[in-house]
């Protein structure tokens, strides 16, 4: 399977972008060092195939993550702020003028 990568890095044929192998490379807009300006390409890239696992959109990590996380009963079931007691700080109230 292959897919398009657009990059600001000159790579050449036969490299490597973000893990893939690069099969064409094609220039967007060239660069120009007067300018100081970097140029645009387009990789065209042969993408691995993935593990089956991965393909089926579970893994045995995200499986086993929730399972294996215990309920904390020092958390209240609806609440997600917590209280300055709770944080340790002093807050300090400044008055208008």
């Amino acid at each position: 399977m292959t897919k398009t990568i657009r990059s600001f890095f000159n790579h050449e044929v036969g490299g490597a972008v973000e893990g893939c192998t690069i099969l064409e490379k094609r220039v967007v807009i060239p660069p120009e060092p007067a300018e100081r300006r970097r140029g645009v390409y387009d990789y065209v890239v042969n993408v691995p195939p993935l593990p089956a696992e991965a393909r089926s959109g579970k893994t045995a990590k995200s499986r086993s993550s929730k399972a294996a996380r215990p309920a904390s009963a020092k958390e209240p079931a609806g609440s997600t702020r917590a209280t300055p007691d709770e944080m340790g700080s002093v807050i300090r109230r400044i008055s208008g003028r």
